[in-house]
């Protein structure tokens, strides 16, 4: 066998983690948290390119900006489905080498694209569907990392992975309208576009968006095939894997995940657009970048809390914070009679990033730990070690498919500011449909994983 596929692995053996698993897992983890991060950057880039596409002489309505700044999310949570069961079947060297390298598709597209103002609208959907290949890099990411390490340290591992990934798009939001300022690549990169604003002269080089990720993406591209491992004992089949539909947690968790990271990737989605509109005399994307930036950083605090604390009592708790957060945007968003306050606006936001990051660490810990519990009830005369072995494998696979689900928030919220604004002329009706989902979330926690005699603690 290759030396890059390991044929030995147990890392519940304290002695073979010390001496070889670790370095191991460790390697594997920083390549594949600048991998992740770029898949995040790429996934989520139409909500900076939408917001200035109309300056450059692009005439699409409102709404049909919010499609495009929804559909990455919609197209990237579906291929989270498939990229759940990805990792077994391929190894996670390979694929993320493979998932990593696809990001050139959408970024160089849309480099080309806008620069030309008679790009189709159809062209632009397609641009923005291919976008969902970085959003489906998380399923198999999560899930290849899940492999690395032992139950104790998974909350901490999963944090650091997925939140500094999640800074992918924090990142993006403030890089993204940096470069767009300069002829980044020179002749190679394509002329400004042009245009007058209140008499005003200037120049933008939005392609920028889309190249300023191509060469990061062939360096991780290159890390990854040379850098990275397959486990031998994490094969396993699409039917193995299947498993995971039978489970009621499964499809439980995928529900309490849908309300962090839906909400993390879906007001990522949408905040710039949302902040537009509500408040036309503030620049969006100087802001835009600090939610997700605050929710990112906070995810691995989160894991780290987790950790130590329990994932269904963090998860609990803050659940009910988001519902206090949501309340306080509610306070200072305009309203009739009522003098809006951005600040009060943007600091009850960023309490809702920084929660969500920490909720997504936390349901991520709680869903290994369901899996070892189901499977050491049902020990049917196996061994500890067929017993871990058994447990990653689906645990993985049910942690792949909960950021599927999960990631349709990324559809529905931005949509659904768009939706309840359309109709009503403002976002309540959606933010207050948020606050009934997160209170159905608090009730599940309690009920089933923290409360005392829960049928599944963690």
């Amino acid at each position: 066998m290759s030396s890059r596929v390991i044929t030995e692995w147990n890392p519940e053996d304290k002695d073979f983690w010390e001496k070889t698993g670790k370095s191991i897992a460790t390697r594997n983890l920083w390549i594949s948290i600048p991998a992740l991060l770029l898949a995040f950057s790429v996934w989520m880039v139409w909500s900076m390119v939408v917001v200035k596409l109309p300056d450059i002489g692009f005439k699409f309505s409102p709404n049909q900006l919010f499609w495009l700044a929804a559909l990455p999310a919609l197209s990237g949570s579906t291929l989270r489905i498939f990229y759940s069961f990805m990792v077994p079947i391929f190894g996670g060297r390979k694929w993320t080498a493979l998932s990593t390298a696809s990001l050139l598709v959408p970024a160089i597209g849309i480099g080309f694209a806008v620069q030309d103002p008679a790009t189709s609208y159809t062209t632009m959907l397609i641009l923005a569907l291919l976008c969902g290949f970085g959003g489906g890099n998380f399923s198999s990411s999560m899930s290849n990392i899940s492999f690395f390490y032992p139950k104790a340290q998974k909350g901490t591992a999963l944090g650091l992975n997925a939140g500094l990934g999640n800074l992918g798009v924090s990142v993006m939001q403030f890089l993204v309208p940096l470069v767009i300022t300069m002829g980044l690549f020179g002749a190679l990169g394509g002329e400004p576009q042009v245009w007058v604003k209140a008499g005003v002269t200037k120049q933008m080089w939005l392609q920028n968006a889309g190249f300023v990720w191509v060469p990061f993406i062939v360096a991780a591209t290159i890390a990854a095939w040379f850098g990275m491992n397959d486990i031998a004992s994490a094969k396993a089949s699409f039917s193995d894997q299947a498993v995971i539909f039978k489970r009621k947690h499964n499809w439980l968790m995928c529900w309490l995940y849908l309300g962090t990271f839906g909400s993390f990737i879906g007001f990522s989605a949408g905040f710039a657009l949302l902040t537009k509109k509500l408040f036309p005399g503030v620049d969006p994307t100087a802001y835009a970048f600090l939610g997700p930036f605050v929710g990112a950083v906070a995810r691995p605090i989160g894991g780290w809390v987790a950790d130590k604390l329990g994932g269904a009592r963090v998860t609990f708790w803050t659940f009910i914070c988001m519902v206090l957060a949501v309340i306080g945007v509610l306070a200072f968003i305009p309203q009739s009679g009522q003098v809006a306050n951005f600040q009060g606006f943007l600091i009850m936001f960023l309490l809702l990033f920084m929660l969500t990051g920490i909720g997504n660490a936390s349901t991520f810990r709680m869903i290994p730990v369901i899996y070892m519990t189901e499977h050491q009830r049902a020990a049917a005369g196996r061994s500890d070690t067929q017993i871990n072995v058994d447990a990653a494998k689906e645990a993985a696979a049910a942690l792949g498919f909960a950021g599927a689900l999960g990631a349709y928030g990324g559809f529905f919220i931005p949509k659904s500011f768009g939706t309840s604004i359309a109709a009503t002329g403002s976002p309540n009706a959606a933010l207050y449909g948020f606050i009934i989902f997160y209170l159905s979330c608090i009730i599940m926690t309690w009920w089933y994983y923290s409360r005392k005699n829960a049928e599944m603690p963690c």
